[in-house]
């Protein structure tokens, strides 16, 4: 169940006006942070001073894989296809966002590639006025046969999940076969994108045996692979000793093989990483400590669009804001950029998940 039903809209054909806006939008953020309910100073500053200007959008919460971390086991939760916004609304919520100064658009599902009009959607967004990057976060089962028409179409970047290299090791964690996310990785390589990054989730008692053979795989293709922790977004009990892995555990790790020298500024992108160069095999590693690092909420530039068309200011707290229900009700362009300035105002200061954080709705619903 999401926080905010759209039984509590106004009926189609009403649309709001933009002073009762605000007012609605409340009733769904209560984070257990402060919400500053009302118009979000500055365009697109929250009230924390951060400047938020990157978006990343779900397009479908289906996917062809089950990554233990992602979707609980028996998970049959998905959303309706009509539920799922249509390409035409996507782009009208990207015009929109552009509009404001959002510079930075991500595809994200589930597995984006599973739509069939991923590519319609990526040259439709290349086309808005005020879009400067649109990248793409896939599991790479699909990658091999749309690398190319989605370079094409305008997409720069690409970002790959591969938490093991072993066939069998990987099919336990994510259900699938490495050998076709392989060959999407190098087809990503070969179609040009400006960067492909590949992703590798800390598990402990799984893939602690991979990390190096990772490191290698990714110095051979001049890739930066980036170690991330696990966080509760498909259940409350993955962050459990029987699981958790830091990413400090990861730096020792690799660091008694070959020296970790900090790379401060590697312009590879506009998250939360922390690069340093392996010495010797020149291997780019990165690390993404969202529990350990108590200040990763500090530098927050991001918002997430569900693919049902919910906008969450914050993937670690339950607050969500319904666009679909305004998008079906022909709401103006004006009320719509009124709704994403009312969601930036109730972007908390961090997320909840060192609080016993209980998802509403696992990762694979809410969009990477």
């Amino acid at each position: 169940m999401t926080p905010h039903d759209s039984s509590t809209h106004a009926p189609a054909g009403n649309s709001p006006s933009p002073a009762e806006l605000p007012a609605a939008l409340c009733e769904v953020a209560a984070f257990g942070q402060r919400a500053a309910c009302g118009r979000a100073p500055a365009g697109y500053r929250d009230p924390y001073g951060r400047t938020v200007d990157y978006l990343r959008i779900s397009i479908t919460d289906r996917c062809n894989e089950r990554c233990l971390y992602c979707m609980p086991e028996g998970y049959r939760g998905w959303a309706q296809r009509p539920d799922h916004l249509t390409a035409a609304e996507i782009l009208r919520l990207v015009r929109v966002a552009a509009g404001l100064g959002f510079r930075k658009f991500r595809l994200t599902g589930g597995e984006p590639l599973v739509r069939a009009d991923v590519v319609v959607i990526a040259r439709g967004m290349a086309a808005i006025p005020g879009v400067e990057a649109i990248g793409l976060s896939t599991n790479g089962t699909r990658l091999a046969a749309l690398a190319g028409p989605l370079r094409a179409a305008g997409v720069r970047t690409v970002n790959v999940s591969l938490d093991a290299l072993d066939p069998a090791l990987y099919r336990r964690i994510t259900g699938g076969e490495v050998g076709p996310v392989l060959a999407g990785i190098r087809a990503a390589v070969a179609a040009g994108f400006e960067r492909v990054k590949l992703n590798t989730v800390l598990l402990r008692g799984l893939n602690e045996g991979e990390w190096w053979p990772l490191v290698r795989f990714a110095a051979e293709l001049g890739l930066p692979l980036r170690f991330i922790e696990l966080m509760p977004v498909s259940r409350a009990d993955v962050l459990t000793d029987a699981h958790f892995l830091s990413v400090t555990e990861a730096m020792a790790a690799l660091g008694a093989r070959e020296r970790l020298v900090p790379v401060p500024d590697p312009r590879l992108g506009h998250g939360p990483a922390k690069y340093y160069r392996l010495e010797r095999t020149g291997a780019l590693v990165g690390f993404i400590g969202a529990i350990t690092n108590r200040h990763f909420c500090e530098t927050c530039n991001r918002v997430r669009l569900t693919a049902d068309g919910k906008l969450r200011p914050c993937l670690g707290n339950h607050g969500e804001v319904d666009l679909r229900a305004a998008l079906r009700r022909h709401t103006r362009e004006a009320d719509l950029a009124e709704l994403l300035r009312t969601a930036l105002a109730a972007k908390p200061a961090g997320h909840l998940f060192r609080e016993n954080y209980t998802p509403c709705r696992p990762m694979v619903a809410v969009g990477g």
